[in-house]
């Protein structure tokens, strides 16, 4: 069950971090049960517009036998709004820079959406680092390019780059940081409308308020639209050898549900679980059957000494 209380005081201990002269925000809650043996820690990495509230509803959960740290990305969430050139290499290193400063023994990366997409790029440059992988919504950057012809490929480019100008960007900007829009925006994003709280819409319109968060929102959006700001995951995925957990809801209408069997069928390391009547983020939307899933796998990882659980494709329906 989900813990009920304040959630400034459910996502456990809040620091600040300088990396690389920037001010990143983390927190971290240990363990409440004493084990036999220490349990694999885990890495909680938000999608993209969230930060480390938006796990409010898990970390409490998943930190009763493993420790549980989750980072707000640069650019998110507590984390400095920096001018930079933005791309899922830049937050893998500081993913693994945060892991070599605070933790030092291998961990299970958890991450939704954008986070996701992170996780699998970290296992890949650093398998020193991940034990395993848990992926919410798996994008694929080059799936936006699959789908549109070639001929038209130049024209959606020229047109990306009219509308990535500063001054529209500021526009946009002020108008999508509005509770009243994020509220509208976060209605695609969930299958249950009753998950999109006062609290959960007080969480997405803090961060937009903050110095450089303008600035910071022209360059993300500029360096999303670009080649190489993130990896394939068809091509990340074969390569991986760790055990990794695919969650994906079945009205997820921000990444197509349609992508998860192909996903899973990349490496059979990869156990699929499907959740019915869930969208995009399911860790918020049903923290309880989330929970429950993610701690049966963690719990099955650890029996096999690391080895994938062998259970493929999945269905969870509604309880």
């Amino acid at each position: 069950m989900v813990e009920a209380g304040n959630w400034h005081q459910r996502i456990g201990n809040q620091r600040d971090w300088v990396w690389r002269g920037w001010q990143v925000r983390y927190t971290y809650m240990r363990a409440k049960e004493e084990t036999r043996s220490a349990k694999t820690p885990l890495i909680l990495l938000h999608g993209f517009g969230a930060s480390i509230e938006h796990w409010r509803k898990n970390i409490p959960v998943l930190s009763r036998q493993q420790a549980v740290y989750a980072l707000d990305l640069l650019g998110f969430g507590g984390s400095r709004k920096a001018a930079t050139n933005y791309s899922t290499y830049l937050w893998v290193e500081l993913v693994y820079d945060f892991w070599q400063t605070f933790i030092r023994h291998p961990v299970v990366l958890v991450g939704n959406s954008i986070g996701s997409l992170v996780a699998i790029a970290a296992a890949a440059a650093h398998p020193d680092m991940v034990k395993g992988v848990v992926m919410l919504s798996l994008p694929d950057v080059s799936a936006r390019q699959e789908m549109i012809p070639k001929w038209l490929q130049p024209a959606v480019t020229t047109i990306e780059g009219m509308v990535a100008s500063p001054l529209l960007l500021k526009s946009l900007f002020l108008l999508l940081r509005r509770p009243g829009i994020i509220r509208s925006w976060a209605g695609i994003a969930y299958c249950d409308k009753s998950a999109i709280t006062d609290e959960l819409v007080e969480i997405l319109a803090a961060p937009p308020q903050d110095e450089g968060a303008a600035r910071a929102f022209s360059a993300l959006c500029k360096a999303v639209g670009k080649p190489g700001f993130a990896p394939s995951a068809k091509v990340v995925l074969p390569n991986l050898k760790v055990p990794m957990l695919l969650i994906w809801g079945s009205c997820d209408r921000m990444i197509p549900s349609s992508l998860a069997k192909p996903f899973a069928q990349l490496n059979p390391q990869i156990t699929l679980v499907e959740l019915d009547n869930v969208g995009h983020c399911p860790h918020d939307e049903c923290p309880d059957r989330f929970n429950d899933i993610v701690l049966n796998w963690l719990e099955k990882f650890g029996r096999v000494g690391g080895q994938g659980s062998g259970v493929r494709g999945q269905k969870s329906g509604d309880k």
